[in-house]
């Protein structure tokens, strides 16, 4: 019987033309607030992203970029796009999301499947473990370190599907007609729970009590992190709220880093590896995942300024760094200068003077030693080509030019 991981990478080009064609029905960009939740690096650097994901594929043995479609593909998600069909012409965020999924030119969306992979390569097999595990090999990498990678981008997808919902209580009439965006919702949360549902069932399938310990605690850490991610954005006082950037890399970790951190200390785990090696795979997925994070926020302070409050996030490290470095009184002071005497923000004024401080400098900082800390973490990983990926991935996620 073929492997389901190679069925999906024969049947992903011609089923993801299905299912681009179906999304592209829709229109419009998801009414998104003052939050970014995605992100990539630079512009000017994608090339080399590119290359760094290209390479690294090629290492794990397939491409990833549909590595979730196994599931999108079945009848139940089918059923729910057919439903979905009717948000066409809305801006609800679902058809963004899934449009994104199968058409991401970031090459972002996919790449937690593809870190655990490289992490599960670069540690090897556990020689002491029993021959018949050594024998579900392939390319380096156990089919149940596959199954884990899969399971990774199933509960990503899910909380991406998840934070699309919007609130109802902002919309405005352009955004489309007010049951639809209720119908979006309702939709949204089916699907993600049914996206959820599946890995927790795939989980359990691993057959590994201390893997679905760890994973099910990822998935309580990233549920409490995003509760907390959309509660401080929904605070009217945001603009003045006293924020530490101690506080904000607590709950980065918890909404952006537990996840991949988790999945690279269960991939440890399912090859039998010592609390040592698990210990260090655990950091470099938060390592990595904290400079991807804070080098999404930095983005638009060094590319360039715009009117558009999506233009960067008030939670960004930045902003957060901007706030503790100059003092409550002034940047309360700066935030009523930008808002002159309306109550609209002119977000490029209050960019300016964020960019005119030290808060971006020591947000590349920050990164820099979050890059730092997971090149550290890779040391206890003998040289390997995978090895050599994943520090190429800290040096794309790190890189500023």
């Amino acid at each position: 019987m073929m492997r389901p991981v190679l069925l999906l990478s024969l049947c992903a080009k011609s089923c993801s033309r299905i299912l681009v064609q179906f999304w592209a029905e829709g229109g419009g960009n998801p009414r998104q607030g003052r939050r970014l939740f995605s992100g990539s690096p630079s512009p000017s650097s994608a090339s080399h992203w590119s290359k760094v994901v290209s390479e690294a594929e090629k290492i794990v043995g397939y491409p990833t970029s549909f590595m979730s479609l196994r599931c999108l593909l079945s009848d139940e998600l089918s059923n729910i796009a057919m439903q979905v069909r009717k948000l066409v012409g809305t801006k609800h965020p679902l058809l963004n999301t899934a449009r994104r999924f199968v058409s991401d030119s970031r090459n972002n969306l996919q790449m937690r499947g593809l870190v655990v992979l490289l992490v599960s390569k670069a540690a090897g097999p556990n020689l002491s473990t029993e021959s018949s595990i050594q024998n579900d090999i392939v390319s380096g990498i156990y089919s149940s370190q596959r199954a884990l990678a899969e399971i990774t981008e199933l509960i990503h997808t899910a909380f991406l599907v998840h934070r699309g919902i919007v609130n109802i209580g902002e919309l405005t009439s352009s955004d489309g007609a007010l049951k639809d965006m209720q119908f979006g919702n309702k939709m949204a949360v089916l699907s993600g729970d049914f996206l959820l549902a599946n890995a927790c069932t795939s989980l359990a399938q691993l057959q590994n009590t201390k893997v679905v310990e760890i994973m099910s605690s990822a998935i309580g850490e990233l549920v409490q992190g995003v509760y907390y991610e959309n509660s401080s954005l929904t605070k009217v006082n945001i603009l003045t709220d006293d924020i530490r950037i101690s506080a904000w890399k607590e709950q980065v970790f918890l909404s952006h880093c537990v996840l991949l951190a988790k999945s690279c200390q269960a991939a440890m785990e399912l090859a039998k590896h010592t609390a040592g090696i698990q210990n260090m795979a655990f950091k470099y997925g938060k390592h990595v995942s904290m400079s991807h994070k804070l080098n999404v926020d930095i983005q638009p302070f060094i590319n360039g300024n715009s009117n558009d409050s999506l233009a960067f996030s008030l939670n960004s490290a930045p902003v957060v760094f901007h706030q503790e470095l100059v003092g409550r009184e002034i940047w309360i002071k700066q935030i009523k200068e930008a808002q002159g005497k309306g109550d609209l923000i002119d977000y490029s004024k209050l960019q300016d003077a964020i960019k005119a401080g030290k808060g971006v400098t020591s947000a590349i900082d920050l990164c820099r030693c979050h890059g730092n800390s997971a090149l550290e973490a890779l040391e206890c990983f003998p040289p390997s080509e995978a090895r050599s990926a994943l520090e190429n991935i800290v040096y794309a996620v790190t890189r500023f030019s």
